[in-house]
């Protein structure tokens, strides 16, 4: 069936805005034709941009006028309370009517965090929701989730550990991953290592028979398939994230750096040119682009404010993906069992 798959766009939201989310609209329906994209914007600059493309109308589009525009800078309390017609709360408004099955925004995380809780709630038996997004780990074809990726600064340890039973859930019902290994990201793998809060959650989840907790697991293990799910808090999360992108945008600028330096380096590079996209395609930011948050009645989708067209296209392919595996109605069955059996 054509267009049975609805998803609502925060056009606005972002560091380039629709700069960048309109093309990567136009790029997904092309890429599906099941897809329905509800454009929530300015509507002269939405028609703009799509004349540009030579996209007039498309029976794939359609557009919701919007008056305001939640800022990167602005105070997610201002957000919530001030900016109601603003393309990032129409976009979640769609989703509580039932109009879109998801919502996919590159705006301001904090007012995105605030009025998506607001809006749409949290599955019962979870206080907080939390950022969730897959990266790649040393095995070909394997990733690991991790979360809280930056929603909340910091987590006490009855939080850690539902976002352990929600990433397990996760794991399980999104990827078949049959009974997820569930680390914390702690400063070493000893149980005598780190805070109050994260060994209390560790006890929690060892109590937990539904959960495979598997221990502490150290940032320089993130990528190496020790666990298929890590929990940390969102101050901790986020710093891994961003240092990770780092490097591999350090490794990737020093390595074209010396094969450009001398003659005989860049007839090297060139023999090498298909094994290095290769090599870094996994570690490309862009494929991994679209955060989960997790623990909403609803489909939330946060892309990188500073996504390029293909992350934010990214981003709208993981909505598609789990409004067709119906991730939360999925999370929600594992969480009535989970939460209570400590």
């Amino acid at each position: 069936m054509l267009n049975d798959l609805t998803i609502a766009l925060d056009v606005m939201g972002g560091d380039k805005g629709p700069l960048v989310t309109i093309p990567a609209a136009i790029l997904a329906i092309q890429k599906s034709q099941r897809l329905h994209l509800i454009l929530c914007g300015d509507e002269n600059i939405i028609q703009e941009l799509l004349s540009a493309h030579k996209v007039l109308t498309h029976p794939q589009l359609s557009i919701l006028p919007t008056s305001e525009v939640v800022t990167m800078d602005e105070k997610p309390s201002s957000a919530l309370r001030n900016k109601k017609n603003s393309s990032m709360r129409k976009a979640l408004d769609l989703v509580k009517e039932g109009k879109a099955q998801a919502c996919v925004s590159a705006g301001n995380t904090g007012a995105l965090f605030a009025t998506a809780h607001y809006v749409l709630k949290t599955l019962p038996g979870v206080e907080r929701p939390a950022l969730i997004s897959s990266l790649p780990t040393h095995e070909d074809n394997k990733h690991v989730f991790m979360l809280d990726l930056g929603a909340n600064v910091f987590c006490d340890s009855t939080i850690l550990y539902q976002f352990g039973v929600m990433g397990s859930a996760m794991a399980e019902e999104v990827d078949g991953v049959e009974k997820p290994r569930i680390a914390l990201l702690n400063m070493g793998e000893e149980d005598i290592k780190g805070s109050d809060h994260i060994k209390m959650a560790a006890s929690q989840l060892q109590q937990n028979s539904s959960i495979n907790y598997v221990g502490f697991i150290e940032g320089n293990d993130i990528f190496t398939n020790k666990a298929d799910v890590i929990v940390c808090d969102g101050f901790v999360g986020n710093v891994a994230l961003k240092t990770c992108e780092g490097v591999a945008k350090l490794v990737y600028e020093k390595l074209k750096h010396v094969l450009s330096k001398h003659l005989f380096a860049r007839f090297i590079g060139k023999l090498l040119a298909t094994s290095l996209k290769k090599l870094f395609k996994p570690l490309n930011p862009d494929q991994y682009n679209g955060a989960s948050l997790i623990g909403l009645r609803g489909i939330v989708i946060k892309s990188h404010g500073n996504a390029s067209v293909l992350a934010f296209e990214s981003a709208i392919s993981e909505a598609m993906k789990e409004v067709e595996r119906q991730v939360p109605m999925k999370i929600k069955n594992k969480l009535a069992l989970g939460l209570t059996d400590k």
